[in-house]
């Protein structure tokens, strides 16, 4: 058996090109050299198998190559699909995620979002829990750091992936509003401590705009937590007609409760979730939600995070529109007649709600 190779060094590089040690460093860099030297430094480099040590590379160039992902809660399934797809799009661009869970405590985002830091982290992505703590403020003078969902306290992000909450919130509940539905219960995972997210505040004025009446629960995004609670709501006589989640998973706690109840969705209740994950079109009926292209998320995040890094951003709000995806766990409150409904013919059925659309580019607002 063949012996294994050893590392080539820095100083065999040095000896090949019959340049010094740091002469090679420089042009491996690609500073303080000509462009023909540093192209025959890495022709030498390839040749001799020679690889840059990660951890003098580090301390070279001030870079890890490592972009925090702080996720608010892995339990939610959307944010699972949001962080594969932004770990592989930062492998295609030579850099790696540290994926860490918040398991929607505020508290514990913080910490970890100083941990983060402190491990020296070239960036941070985060969907975070807490939006106005401000501890953002702190962390974007030492930090580059991009948001999803919601902008940050003290608006000093240096890139922003935000959602247009209220018109996600009016597309849901006035689609609902339109099949009879006037009594709907909203499952959040927000909690009292973060009170002011836009989605959650823009819930109640649309509301009263609408002339429904709507209770705001709290709610774990775990299967078993949301299904516990969907079970207190809906198992009353008192229920509402039609139930709307922030989260897809939050929604499939909603199912699984109906199914223990013995209640139909949507004849005895209808369900709207809120970010489109893609089992939501496999449930039995499929699922109802509003779909924010989380394949444009993951390209806009990462490219905000990578342009910051490498000192070339070019804009730093990126503004996502949602559609909504009319599927069969919505329908008309038990007991109205198609023809109820405001601006219905007889016989109709609605389609999808205006909005960005699919592989639609997302809005900018300057920075």
């Amino acid at each position: 058996m063949s012996e294994k190779r050893k590392r080539a060094t820095i100083r065999e590089v040095a000896q090949a090109t019959g340049l010094s040690p740091a002469a090679v460093s420089y042009a491996l860099r690609g500073i303080q050299t000509s462009e023909e030297t540093q192209e025959r430094v890495r022709a030498a480099a390839d040749e001799l198998g020679y690889e840059a040590h990660p951890i003098a590379r580090a301390l070279a160039s001030g870079r890890t190559d490592q972009v925090g992902l702080l996720c608010g809660s892995l339990e939610d399934y959307w944010q699972q699909s949001l962080a594969v797809g932004i770990g592989r799009a930062l492998l295609a661009r030579d850099r790696y995620a540290l994926i860490v869970d918040a398991g929607g405590d505020p508290e514990r985002e913080k910490a970890l979002a100083r941990r983060l830091r402190d491990q020296r982290v070239d960036g941070l992505i985060v969907q975070p829990l807490d939006p106005s703590a401000a501890l953002w403020t702190e962390l974007a003078g030492t930090v580059p750091v991009v948001s999803i969902g919601d902008a940050l306290h003290g608006g000093q992000a240096q890139g922003e992936v935000v959602f247009d909450n209220r018109r996600g919130v009016t597309l849901a509940l006035e689609h609902l509003r339109d099949l009879g539905h006037q009594r709907v219960t909203v499952f959040t995972s927000t909690r009292a401590s973060t009170p002011d997210r836009p989605a959650d505040v823009h819930v109640n004025a649309e509301a009263e705009r609408l002339g429904l009446r709507v209770d705001v629960v709290v709610v774990p995004q775990s299967l078993a937590a949301s299904t516990d609670v969907a079970m207190r709501v809906l198992g009353g006589a008192d229920r509402p007609s039609a139930v709307f989640c922030f989260a897809d998973s939050i929604a499939y706690g909603v199912y699984a409760a109906t199914r223990e109840l013995g209640l139909a969705v949507p004849g005895d209740v209808a369900v709207c979730g809120y970010d489109n994950h893609p089992m939501s079109a496999l449930l039995t009926p499929p699922l109802t939600t509003v779909d924010w292209d989380i394949d444009g998320i993951v390209h806009s995040a990462v490219r905000l995070i990578v342009d910051v890094i490498d000192g070339k951003p070019r804009k730093r709000r990126v503004v996502r529109e949602p559609s909504l995806r009319i599927r069969a766990s919505t329908g008309d409150r038990p007991g109205t007649e198609p023809g109820d409904r405001p601006g219905a013919e007889p016989g109709d059925r609605p389609g999808d709600r205006p909005g960005a659309g699919p592989g639609a580019e997302p809005g900018v607002e300057p920075g």
